[in-house]
């Protein structure tokens, strides 16, 4: 009897809940928005605003389109003058829908970078475009470099004088970068290699170019020195300018998004699914990167419960194995450092053998510095599992670790080549004594800076050329047409987006580096990237699959962004002190009769009218520079505060947000309360019956 009691209350809850859900219907029904079909003059004198376009109205998508159907199948009865603006407005929209359009065509890899995004996600997207964006700074570079230096250079014909000026007498004056005798052809190649030769003595370094100011009857004179340290410094600034204005259009999307801290389960679950995702094969990538970073979120969790459960013991234990950990991977990045030093000694006093044995000799620091950003990363990789870090953290710490590696490693090369040119900074040395710096090994020693960046970067493109054809392709061959377990173990490899980048930062770190010594590095390095976007996108499609640890492209575009601007600081701090500090050679360049490169400045401002002296040190006196720094001030704290102000206003949403969820709970509960007191009485007479 109970039992059909139950039942028959079951039956009642189902359709009080049917009658509930239909009065809900009803009432939405009753709510949902009416669309006004008269013409657009009734409209228009009925609203105090014009009516909004159908995008960015907030309806549902049959409704627009019924809208738009009859929006077509409609005959305004207006003027000819309003019918003509309408179709004046009208027109012009898709002109300019159709001019945008026809630039997409003309975008840089426009539909390469959406294939990319739509089967791969936001987070390898962001390495290519990342890519894309060095590939423009490099070429706008190059043709800044091109204007201001070498096509002037090659008009006013610095090379014959160049010529001349090597002859000169003197102890310091010896320097004959290709000497007019017979050599064998497979010397060419090594010359092309290592960037001696023919190509020592062209306009890719800077000992070609000579310290002409001007035409031969003087009427016109263009001060190449001048014209040489400005547009560096000029090159420098501007590649500043462009790395802030991406690092905060990357911080303003990342404030507006939340940052980090938007990766919860309910964004991830009704907000992380990309709808422009066409194919199956583009479907199933993206459930399998929401399937990971799922994963990640609730293995951090984990990590979390379990450090939260351990006893002082086990905290103690864990702590001393993190210490000592740190302590190895410090050890490994310091033997690296050690390795670097003694290769760059080694090549720089035994470079003068001949033939194959000789170029393996000057691409010695190069292997050496390649090799150990290629293992010492791995090992740090396994070092930070160890440490039992959450995922986010290791990625970190590993990430930390390679930054430092990389950027460090060329600190050290240069920091050696620097120290050998000016012995050690004893100007009394032997060796640096009529010259102030070493010129028997480095008659211009400005040259021998640029040769070996620009080592460095081609060994760096032949690296990835290998990798690709040696590692990537056989590994994806045996993967795909092997069954053994250890094929299957290994499996494909992953696009690790983090430590692509900090490539591409290295390489970058690399041009800006010897851009001073290389005004032609700029040029390579844009031909570099492009071979290396082909190359990086057969590797994606062909031979990758995707990440187990994935990165959001918002925080990771701005966290690259900030690891470029190390590279570009420690760049900076190389030509700084080779502008003021290093003498320059006296046998070439265009700044081989001064005691410094930065000495021309002063010399070339004496040599100005007094207007313009009074000008330019009105800029550089406090009346200027004090209300410049205090606007300055002004402006940056203003857009301090308008970021905060948006971070606020994101964080008073989502409280907002999760109030409206606390609010529905509670109305829920209510509900079922108001039911279940609604229901009691019925029930007990029920029982009584």
């Amino acid at each position: 009897m109970m039992t059909s009691k139950v039942q028959r209350l079951d039956s009642g809850n189902e359709q009080e809940l049917l009658r509930l859900r239909r009065a809900s219907s009803r009432t939405s029904g009753q709510n949902y928005p009416q669309y006004n079909w008269n013409s657009p003059e009734e409209r228009d004198a009925g609203n105090a605003e014009a009516p909004r376009e159908l995008r960015t109205v907030a309806w549902p998508m049959a409704l627009k389109r019924s809208v738009r159907q009859v929006q077509q199948m409609q005959v305004p009865a207006s003027s000819n003058a309003a019918s003509w603006k309408h179709n004046k407005t009208k027109s012009l929209r898709k002109l300019k829908n159709n001019f945008w359009e026809f630039l997409y065509y003309f975008t840089l890899w426009g539909r390469s970078l959406q294939k990319i995004g739509g089967n791969f996600g936001g987070g390898v997207q962001s390495y290519f475009l990342f890519l894309r964006f060095l590939v423009v700074l490099n070429f706008v570079s190059f043709l800044l470099i091109a204007g201001f230096v070498i096509i002037p250079s090659f008009v006013l014909g610095s090379a014959e004088s160049g010529f001349v000026n090597r002859t000169e007498e003197g102890p310091c004056m010896t320097y004959d970068p290709n000497p007019n005798t017979l050599v064998a052809f497979y010397e060419y190649f090594l010359h092309l290699l290592s960037g001696t030769g023919f190509m020592e003595d062209s306009f890719m370094f800077y000992g070609y170019y000579n310290n002409n100011t001007g035409t031969e009857d003087g009427s016109r004179a263009y001060n190449i020195p001048l014209a040489y340290i400005f547009t560096a410094i000029f090159y420098f600034a501007f590649c500043l300018c462009c790395i802030i204005a991406r690092m905060g259009t990357a911080a303003r999307v990342a404030v507006a998004t939340g940052g980090s801290t938007v990766g919860n389960y309910s964004m991830i679950v009704f907000t992380g699914w990309d709808f422009g995702c066409l194919g199956n094969q583009a479907t199933k990538l993206k459930q399998k990167n929401i399937y990971y970073r799922l994963q990640v979120d609730l293995e951090e969790e984990r990590i979390k419960k379990q450090a939260a459960s351990l006893t002082p013991w086990r905290k103690v234990a864990l702590y001393s194995l993190r210490i000592l950990m740190f302590v190895v991977a410090l050890g490994l990045i310091g033997a690296a450092f050690f390795g670097i030093f003694k290769a760059t000694d080694f090549s720089q006093k035994h470079m003068e053998q001949p033939g194959f044995l000789g170029l393996l000799i000057e691409f010695l620091p190069s292997i050496v510095i390649t090799t150990g950003n290629f293992l010492v990363p791995l090992l740090c990789d396994q070092i930070a599992l160890i440490e039992k870090y959450s995922p986010s953290i290791t990625v970190v710490m590993a990430l930390l670790r390679a930054v430092v590696l990389r950027l460090v490693s060329l600190g050290i090369l240069l920091f050696t080549l620097c120290s050998q040119i000016t012995c050690s900074g004893n100007a009394e040395a032997s060796a640096c004594q009529q010259c102030r710096y070493d010129h028997e090994k480095y008659p211009c020693w400005e040259t021998r800076v640029g040769q070996e960046m620009y080592k460095l970067m081609l060994f760096d493109l032949l690296v990835n050329i290998a990798l690709l054809v040696l590692v990537e392709f056989p590994r994806r061959i045996v993967v795909d047409n092997w069954s053994c377990k250890l094929s299957q173990l290994v499996g494909r490899q992953e696009f690790v987006v983090p430590s692509n980048v900090l490539g591409l930062v290295y390489g970058q770190t690399v041009v800006w580096a010897g851009a001073l010594f290389c005004p032609l590095l700029p040029l390579m390095n844009t031909i570099k990237f492009v071979i290396l976007f082909y190359c990086k996108k057969i590797t994606l499609f062909h031979n990758c699959r995707p990440a187990l640890k994935t990165f959001r492209s918002t925080t990771s575009t701005f966290f690259f962004l900030v690891v470029l601007l190390f590279g570009w600081t420690l760049a900076l701090v190389v030509m700084i002190y080779s502008l003021a500090v290093i003498n320059p050679s006296m046998a070439c360049g265009p700044f081989r009769f001064f005691p410094s490169m930065w000495k021309i400045v002063p010399n070339s401002f004496y040599c100005l009218s007094k207007v313009t002296q009074d000008f330019l040190f009105f800029i550089g006196s406090q009346a200027f520079s004090i209300p410049l720094f205090a606007l300055s001030c002004v402006i940056m704290c203003y857009f301090v505060a308008l970021a905060s102000i948006y971070g606020k206003s994101v964080e008073m949403l989502k409280a907002q947000l999760k109030l409206e969820g606390q609010d529905k709970q509670f109305l829920v509960k209510q509900i079922e309360r108001l039911k279940l007191q609604h229901l009691m009485p019925a029930l007990r007479a029920e029982v009584q019956d």
